[in-house]
């Protein structure tokens, strides 16, 4: 059963002020400067065409259509205060399914429109917050995933609450530990709401991810049955799709070498390569509907506000897995995900060949022996958007990318708010909270997509200059196989 219907509230689009675009234009310079300082000192990079999806784990892709059911609450930083909305957004996934979903960022802009991945807490500001659990358990114990308001009014000792209150009144205790922030709800009920859920609040779990396939890359000789690669799933199966060129003969099978075309949590599949194939590569997809675990986190493609999630109906889910394969020589598998922890990217190069693999990359050259693998952290600053293309034998490459949105922002970046007057918030239908340095009056404003020209003009500048943080990885001269 999807999560409780909500009133869908009225919005207008808030005018980004002046000092916002001088802001984005002195971030573009700055920007652009750093990328003709990086571009300078990257390796060479093949001339083949890179599948350049968004780096996704698996699981569900959305995108953000709003916020759709909120309140008032009224941010204090630096001596000033700060009304804004506060309240649910909703994504629609790719595929099919609606997401409910609250913000864990509050001084963060959200992009209308904006693509969202179903992403591991590490990789998210999560990762690092000591009250991540907690935060998971004011979702299954509050508004939407406890409709019944009349029952949470009771439980929390509140007196009356509407959807706009319960859902605001919830935010509030999300932001309280997710940012540490000293946030209030306006409305009494509301503001009780949120007192009740952060006292109550206790360690949680993260929940797994709805759909994922472990590893993500694997390699071996041709004639082999490469893998396994693990399904790791919530939906009671998930359906198989071999790769697109069935002409290859290349299957996907169980580890006895019998095709496969669903599959279940656990379930092992394997790329069945025949004997004599001409040296390539191959992917496979899983997919299922299901309805995504609450407490996931989505992350943006771009810069825009994290979420989590409080609510999903059945949800379309997908995963990928690759295959590299070879007669003899270097025969590398290559993936690479996010390290909060370390400030970068991890890239992973694994070489089930019987020749090593060398490369290029960030500047340094690593060697991976015939049967090792090694991972190599790039580092990434924080909210940088990066790019990796990797190069291997017989054509094969891969690009990497998206942001590396590890951190909150913070109060002390906000440089002083300024209180809005206002009865009711002036917003989009895509932000709640969502600051930027140096803001002043009404938080909503910094999420409004009015700036895309200015953004489009700092992407066509990066792509003249080489990018801000792209990073090319590529086989030495001299290696076999086919470059």
């Amino acid at each position: 059963m999807f999560f409780a219907s909500s009133a869908t509230a009225s919005s207008s689009r808030a005018t980004v002020n002046s000092r916002r675009i001088r802001g984005i234009s002195r971030l573009a310079a700055s920007v652009v400067a750093s990328g003709l300082v990086m571009a300078g000192t990257l390796a060479g990079a093949s001339g083949a065409a890179a599948d350049e999806a968004p780096q996704h784990q698996g699981g569900a892709s959305a995108v953000l259509d709003g916020l759709k059911t909120y309140d008032v609450a009224v941010l204090h930083a630096d001596g000033k205060k700060q009304r804004l909305p506060a309240g649910l957004f909703e994504m629609t996934v790719d595929g099919g399914g609606k997401l409910k979903t609250y913000c864990i960022d509050i001084h963060n802009p959200t992009q209308d429109q904006a693509k969202y991945l179903e992403t591991p807490w590490a990789q998210t500001s999560l990762g690092s917050n000591k009250n991540a659990g907690r935060i998971r358990w004011i979702l299954e114990h509050s508004y939407p995933q406890i409709d019944d308001l009349s029952a949470l009014a009771d439980a929390a000792g509140t007196g009356p609450l509407t959807e706009k209150t319960a859902a605001a009144g919830t935010q509030v205790a999300i932001w309280r530990f997710s940012d540490n922030a000293d946030v209030d709800a306006s409305d009494g009920q509301a503001e009780k709401l949120a007192d009740w859920l952060e006292k109550s609040a206790t360690d949680t779990a993260e929940p797994k991810a709805s759909l994922a396939l472990d590893p993500a890359a694997v390699s071996g000789r041709s004639g082999e049955r490469l893998g396994p690669v693990t399904v790791r799933t919530n939906a009671g199966q998930v359906s198989v799709s071999p790769p697109a060129d069935s002409a290859s003969g290349i299957k996907v099978t169980d580890k006895k070498g019998k095709a496969v075309t669903t599959a279940a949590d656990g379930s092992e599949l394997y790329f069945d390569v025949p004997a004599g194939s001409a040296d390539g590569s191959a992917s496979l997809t899983v997919q299922a509907t299901t309805s995504v675990p609450v407490g996931r986190a989505f992350a943006g493609v771009t810069r825009s506000q994290t979420q989590i999630l409080a609510g999903s109906s059945e949800s379309t889910v997908s995963a990928s897995a690759t295959a590299t394969w070879a007669k003899k020589g270097a025969m590398p598998a290559l993936s690479a995900k996010k390290n909060c922890a370390k400030g970068g990217v991890d890239v992973t190069a694994s070489n089930k060949g019987d020749e090593a693999f060398t490369f290029e990359l960030a500047g340094a050259e690593h060697t991976v022996e015939a049967g090792k693998s090694e991972t190599v952290t790039v580092p990434v600053a924080e909210d940088q958007a990066y790019e990796f293309t990797i190069t291997g034998p017989n054509g094969f490459t891969k690009t990497f990318k998206g942001v590396l949105d590890c951190k909150t922002s913070g109060a002390a970046t906000t440089g002083g708010l300024d209180t809005q007057t206002v009865d009711q918030p002036n917003t989009t239908t895509a932000t709640a909270g969502g600051s930027t340095t140096g803001a002043e009056g009404d938080l909503a404003e910094t999420g409004s997509s009015n700036a895309t020209p200015v953004i489009a003009g700092i992407a066509i500048a990066l792509v003249v200059v080489g990018g801000g943080a792209v990073f090319f990885l590529r086989r030495r001269k001299g290696q076999s196989s086919g470059e």
